[in-house]
C-alpha cells in the first residue's frame, strides 16, 4: 500500500498532520524500546520454543461438535487479515506486526480455493452456496447448483442445494444469522434462500417473467423457508409494502418499504411464532433491553439497507457486530440440542470495493473482536469455531518501510491503482481457514471451498452423514457409572463374604 501526504498548504491539514507526526513519535519510542530486546537472539529462540511446546501439547477434539459456528469475511484475504493484524496493534498503541488476532490463536488452518463453476474469479453467491450448501455453483447464483443459469428462473426448480444451517434446524438446533450488510445479501442468502438471482432481494426485483413462472424474493424467503431463530443485521426496506417511512429516516423517499406485494414480512415472521418468545428490534435501544433469558427468536434489522462501515457507525442508534454476536450465542445456546450461527463481517468487502483500506481493515479488526467474544462465550470442547473468507481482493501492501509504520495515513485515503477502476475488484487466489473445536482438525492443507460444508456437517453429524464421530465423554456420566461399578462390586463382595 503505498500512501500520500496532503501538502501543509491545504487548509485544515495542520490537524491531521500533527496527529500523524505526534502518533509516529510515540510507535517510534515503542518500536525502540521493543528493538531493544528484540535484538537479542535468546528472545527469538524463546518464543520460538514456546510456541513449540504448544504444537506439541496439541491434540484433536474428536468427538461430536454440538454448535458450530461460522465466521465469513467477505473478501477477507491474507493480505487483509495481515493488515488488519497491524492495525489493531496499532490502535492498542504497539508497533502491530507483532499482535495475534483471535484468529491467529486458531490451532488449524487450511486453504480454501475459490473459483466457481463458471469464473476464475468468483463473486459473493457463488462462493456461498459453495461454503454453505456443499456444491460450487455459477456466478450470481444462491442456494442453486451449476445447473441453474444465473436470471433464468425456470432453471431454478429441481436445482436447489440445501445448508448446514437448514440441516441444523431439520434436526432440532437453533440457527441464527448476524450480518454486517443486509441480511438478504448474498452471503447469508445461500443459507436459507434458492434464487438464480442473488440481487432478487424484494419482489420488486423481480422481473415480470420471472414472478410469473414462480420464483419468489429472497426477504420472502428468509421468513418462509427455514424456521431461522436469531436474524440480525440491515435490510428493512425489503421486509415492507411499497412506500413504508422508515422508522429511523422517516423522510427519506429512497428508503422507504420496496414491496409491491404489500405485505410486511417482519409481522409474517412474527405472527409465524405467535407460540413462542419472538421480538423485532430496529434500534439500538430496543436491542440493548432485549432478555436474551426469556427470548426464543429476535429479529433485528438496523438499516434500510447496508449497516454503516464501523467508521462511520452511531454507537447510540446501532449494535456492532461484536453486539450482535454476543446476543445471537445468548439466545442459541439455550437449546440443549446446540446452534449453528453464520456470522458475516459482510462491509469488509465493500470497503475494499471502495478502495479504502481504512474501512476494509477496521470492519476486519471488530469482526476479529466478534471471533474473540464469541470464544469467550463457548466452550472449544463444544463448540466447532470456524473463520475464513468467500474469496480475496487486489490489495496488498509492500515498500521497504520501518517496523511500526503506520498502515494509514489519512481517514479515507484511497490507495492507488495501477488501473483505476469505478470499484476494484475480488481476488482469485486462495483465502485461509482458521478452525478450532471438536473435528477442527479436518481443516488442514489446500481444499476446494465446499468441503467446508461438508467437513462442517460431519462434524455435528448432520445429513448427509450418519457415520459421525462419537459424542463426547461428559465427566458427569463418567463418574456415575464409576460410582455405580464401584457399589455393585462391594455388594458382590460382601455377598461371597457373608
Amino acid at each position: 500500500m503505498t500512501h500520500s501526504h496532503r501538502p501543509s498548504s491545504v487548509p485544515g491539514a495542520r490537524g491531521p498532520l500533527c496527529k500523524v507526526f505526534f502518533l509516529c513519535v510515540r510507535l517510534f519510542l515503542r518500536f525502540w524500546l521493543t528493538a531493544e530486546w528484540e535484538t537479542d537472539p535468546s528472545f527469538w529462540n524463546d518464543q520460538a520454543r514456546r510456541t513449540l511446546e504448544d504444537a506439541l501439547k496439541l491434540r484433536p477434539h474428536v468427538h461430536r461438535a454440538k454448535n458450530i459456528i461460522l465466521f465469513l469475511g467477505d473478501g477477507m484475504g491474507v493480505s487483509t487479515v495481515s493488515a488488519a493484524r497491524i492495525l489493531r496493534g496499532q490502535m492498542e498503541g504497539h508497533s502491530g506486526e507483532e499482535t495475534v488476532l483471535a484468529m491467529d490463536s486458531f490451532p488449524y488452518l487450511a486453504l480454501s480455493k475459490t473459483y466457481s463453476v463458471d469464473k476464475q474469479v468468483a463473486d459473493s453467491a457463488s462462493t456461498a452456496t459453495a461454503y454453505h450448501c456443499g456444491v460450487k455453483a455459477n456466478s450470481k447464483t444462491v442456494g442453486v447448483s451449476a445447473k441453474a443459469v444465473a436470471y433464468e428462473c425456470n432453471s431454478t426448480f429441481g436445482n436447489e442445494v440445501y445448508s448446514v444451517l437448514h440441516r441444523a434446524k431439520a434436526q432440532g438446533k437453533s440457527v441464527g444469522i448476524v450480518t454486517t450488510t443486509r441480511v438478504q445479501h448474498a452471503s447469508p442468502a445461500a443459507a436459507y434462500a434458492h434464487s438464480v438471482s442473488r440481487s432478487w432481494y424484494s419482489d420488486s426485483d423481480l422481473p415480470s417473467a420471472a414472478r410469473r413462472q414462480g420464483c419468489t424474493d429472497i426477504s420472502t424467503q428468509l421468513v418462509t423457508n427455514t424456521d431461522i431463530d436469531v436474524i440480525l443485521g440491515g435490510g428493512r426496506m425489503y421486509m415492507t409494502p411499497k412506500g413504508t417511512p422508515d422508522p429511523e429516516y422517516p423522510s427519506s423517499s429512497s428508503r422507504k418499504g420496496d414491496r409491491k406485494d404489500k405485505k410486511n414480512l417482519i409481522e409474517v415472521w412474527l405472527n409465524a411464532r405467535k407460540d413462542r418468545k419472538a421480538q423485532y428490534v430496529w434500534n439500538k435501544e430496543q436491542f440493548n433491553a432485549v432478555d436474551v433469558k426469556t427470548t426464543d427468536c429476535l429479529m433485528g434489522l438496523f438499516e434500510p439497507k447496508d449497516m454503516r462501515f464501523e467508521v462511520f457507525r452511531n454507537r447510540t442508534r446501532d449494535p456492532s457486530i461484536v453486539d450482535m454476536t454476543e446476543t445471537a450465542i445468548q439466545i442459541l445456546s439455550k437449546n440443549p440440542k446446540g446452534f449453528f450461527l453464520f456470522v458475516e463481517g459482510g462491509r469488509i468487502d465493500h470497503g475494499h470495493h471502495d478502495g479504502i483500506a481504512k474501512l476494509a481493515l477496521t470492519e476486519t479488526v471488530m469482526f476479529d473482536r466478534a471471533v474473540q467474544r464469541a470464544a469467550e462465550l463457548t466452550k472449544e470442547s463444544e463448540t466447532l469455531t470456524v473463520v475464513t473468507a468467500d474469496h480475496s481482493h487486489v490489495f496488498t501492501f509492500g515498500g521497504n518501510t520501518p517496523r511500526g509504520n503506520s498502515i494509514f495515513v489519512d481517514e479515507e485515503y484511497m490507495q492507488q491503482a495501477a488501473v483505476p477502476l469505478d470499484a476494484e475488484t475480488h481476488g482469485g487466489e486462495d483465502v485461509a481457514i482458521y478452525a478450532k473445536g471438536p473435528m477442527a482438525h479436518l481443516f488442514h492443507g489446500v481444499k476446494e471451498q465446499h468441503y467446508i460444508a461438508h467437513a462442517l456437517a460431519y462434524a455435528a453429524c448432520l445429513d448427509p452423514y450418519t457415520h459421525c464421530p462419537p459424542r463426547p465423554l461428559h465427566s458427569g456420566t463418567h463418574t456415575h457409572s464409576l460410582s455405580a461399578l464401584l457399589i455393585s462390586l462391594t455388594a458382590l463382595i460382601w455377598l461371597i463374604l457373608r
